[in-house]
């Protein structure tokens, strides 16, 4: 297996001077198996690029070697650390990698290139076992493989069209899905679906008469241990299968979902699994026949438990219908509604898929109550990469400190399981730590030359993947590592030494406190939306707000925001287990980043800060801006050096120009409206237009 290398994109975090430190040494690999074979061809072309020396053998080693500085192997004997895990070991002056299965093998070459230079080669070796906390580490692609008349080649992608997919059919040229495979494994993601959770027609026939097209991609995958999935469409028994029904309790239809998935599995025998959006802004789903979710996922899960694979089935399911005059039912607590009431009635191959809040990939929005209502429920949480709210890839805006946030919260309570512990398994009565649904990432790449169409986006895929495997790793830390393996540096001949920990130092001070920079000059206090129908670019305060989707703000002259207590307004607070049911329905407790989500307040209420409500969006907003030109200044002071190619320097230029240019116009329109809604001037006579 060979994965070559595109000089026509750009390398990402496996740049080829991160790969000198490893490539420059003896390094022997020992052990049989696909992944061992991926390792040791990793191996032999770093060392053949930069004059180290690969042995290959085939039985484990036993330690170190006297004449490698490097030794990757399989044990001889079982040492606990699972399919995936490694352990890092100094012996004989030799640094060791050891791993019980070949994945884990895998994981522990990439740790080492992490590492770079001396820390993976000395005594500095950072020594122990490593296991991910999370089994199933999953990026979601919602890719077309037909242009569609609306959402085009990829729905809400921001990078170009489709990797996988060109003119409806496999793209004849796959090189490039290989080395994403390889960028994928390189952060710990092991599981992949290739289409879009909106199957249309097109899509719908990758389940059986287009099979083949998926099994070449899996074949692209297999070799860095990454399983691929497949988007299914619920009624498939009607379009494909010339069934009368798709009735989930119909014999005939159950025999075709088992007679299906055998089909794939006969030609991909490692594959992992169906996803399912079903009875979601307007995808078909068990209640056109009187049947509850649960009911729907278990049929599929019945078809694939011979074959271990899983369904992962969304729990995006909410009235996009609604009135707006209407202000008893809320968007917010549809997820709850619909799926609390069935914890425990789903097969244990069922993944509740639940997005990490409970509207859509905001800015700022609570952690989902599903989240912590179904404690008999494998559930996997969604965060999306692709940035649809956030800046959508023109702006910078690194999400990891988000993911953190959502992964750390406690729903019960600091003595409580956190959102991390539920993705493991760890709150399931009875069930194995580990045995969760996992972490999910709605992927952000594309055919663009830079993947991710922002070349610092890519921050946030590398992110996704390491947080899945450690939700405790410091998101900060993450940035640093992404920084230096994706801007290494040309070692030793660079022409100026200070030159890569300059450019490392202003890509750190751009990106740390993005998200809340790019806060700061949107939505404010956890309101969300205010964005342009449709495309969701750019500001537009009542561009949803007399729409029949749910995502309203009800500024008046008055005050602003959502009263979602029991007291008053739709219940949603009550959703939450004590002590948040009491924290945010209680005014003086709730945070004031989430005050707009849970309450409607004057614009003169005085937040914890000692600021009222509309002078502290004043303020963000000038702030936000103000941050935005400053993220350019950094970059602007470090792009010419030789370190950054002339493509990557002129992207990033355009995207920052954009950002501030857009940045101004949130301001400027936030601001100019909340002035003319509250009558009340800025405390500091700035100019609001």
């Amino acid at each position: 297996m060979t994965t070559p290398e595109l000089s026509n994109v750009h390398p990402a975090w496996l740049a080829p001077a991160a790969l000198r430190a490893l490539g420059s040494r003896r390094v022997l690999v020992c052990g049989e198996g696909p992944l061992v074979e991926t390792v040791a061809d990793e191996v032999e072309r770093a060392c053949a690029r930069f004059g180290g020396t690969a042995i290959r053998r085939l039985a484990p080693s036993a330690g170190g070697e006297a004449d490698a500085d490097l030794v990757l192997t399989l044990t001889a004997t079982d040492r606990g650390l699972g399919d995936e895990g490694f352990e890092l070991a100094r012996v004989g002056g030799a640094s060791v990698v050891r791993a019980d299965r070949p994945a884990g093998l895998l994981y522990g070459f990439f740790e080492i290139l992490r590492l770079g230079g001396a820390p993976a080669f000395t005594d500095a070796l950072p020594v122990g076992a490593q296991r991910p906390a999370l089994g199933r580490r999953m990026a979601d692609h919602w890719d077309n493989v037909a242009v569609h008349p609306v959402m085009g080649q990829v729905e809400r992608g921001y990078a170009g069209g489709s990797i996988f997919w060109r003119d409806g059919r496999l793209r004849e040229d796959l090189s490039r899905v290989g080395a994403y495979a390889r960028l994928l494994a390189a952060c710990g993601i092991n599981a992949v679906a290739v289409n879009n959770v909106n199957v249309h027609q097109a899509e719908a026939h990758l389940l059986t008469d287009r099979l083949d097209d998926v099994r070449k991609l899996a074949e692209l995958f297999r070799p860095y241990g990454i399983r691929v999935h497949l988007s299914v469409n619920f009624a498939a028994p009607l379009s494909l299968g010339a069934l009368p029904t798709a009735d989930p309790l119909d014999p005939a239809v159950r025999a075709w979902w088992a007679e299906t998935t055998e089909q794939v599995y006969a030609l991909i025998p490692d594959f992992g699994g169906y996803l399912v959006k079903a009875d979601s802004e307007g995808q078909p789903g068990p209640f056109a026949y009187g049947r509850t979710h649960a009911e729907g996922a278990n049929m599929l899960a019945d078809a694939l438990a011979p074959f271990g694979g899983v369904v992962h089935w969304r729990a995006f399911v909410y009235n996009h219908r609604q009135d707006w005059r209407d202000r008893s039912t809320d968007r917010a607590r549809a997820a709850h509604d619909h799926f609390a009431p069935l914890d425990g009635a789903f097969r244990d191959n069922a993944i509740l898929q639940v997005k990490h809040g409970p509207m859509d990939f905001q800015t700022r929005e609570p952690v989902s109550p599903v989240i912590a209502a179904m404690p008999r429920t494998r559930l996997a949480v969604e965060v999306q990469a692709t940035q649809e709210y956030t800046g959508q890839q023109r702006h910078v805006c690194y999400l990891a400190p988000q993911w953190s946030e959502v992964l750390g919260f406690r729903p019960w309570g600091e003595a409580g399981a956190s959102v991390a512990d539920v993705a493991r398994g760890q709150s399931r009565d009875g069930y194995p730590d580990g045995d969760g649904g996992g972490l999910v990432v709605v992927s952000n790449v594309g055919d663009d030359r830079f993947w991710t169409g922002h070349p610092l986006a890519q921050a946030n895929l590398y992110a996704f993947g390491r947080l899945a495997w450690n939700p405790a790793a410091e998101p900060a830390a993450i940035l640093d590592e992404w920084i230096g393996l994706t801007f290494p540096g040309d070692g030793e001949d660079d022409p100026d030494p200070a030159g890569p920990a300059r450019l490392r130092a202003a890509l750190h001070a751009m990106m740390d406190e993005s998200w809340q920079t790019y806060e700061n000059y949107t939505a404010p206090l956890g309101v969300g939306f205010m964005v342009r129908p449709n495309h969701h670019y750019g500001p537009d305060v009542d561009g949803y707000e007399y729409t029949p989707w749910g995502t309203y703000h009800f500024a008046d002259r008055e005050g602003i925001g959502v009263d979602r207590t029991s007291a008053t307004g739709t219940g949603f607070a009550s959703q939450y287990p004590k002590p948040w049911s009491e924290v945010y329905e209680a005014l003086d407790q709730c945070p004031d980043e989430l005050l707009l989500f849970f309450h409607h307040v004057s614009y003169g209420h005085r937040l914890h800060s000692g600021e009222s409500v509309v002078q502290h969006i004043y303020d963000t907003h000038f702030a936000g801006a103000e941050q935005a030109h400053a993220i350019r200044e950094h970059w602007h002071a470090v792009a010419d050096l030789d370190l950054v190619p002339a493509d990557l320097r002129e992207r990033v230029d355009e995207r920052l120009d954009e950002q501030v240019r857009c940045a101004e116009e949130w301001r400027d329109q936030i601001n100019a409206y909340f002035y003319r809604k509250s009558g009340v001037p800025d405390a500091h006579r700035r100019i609001i237009h």
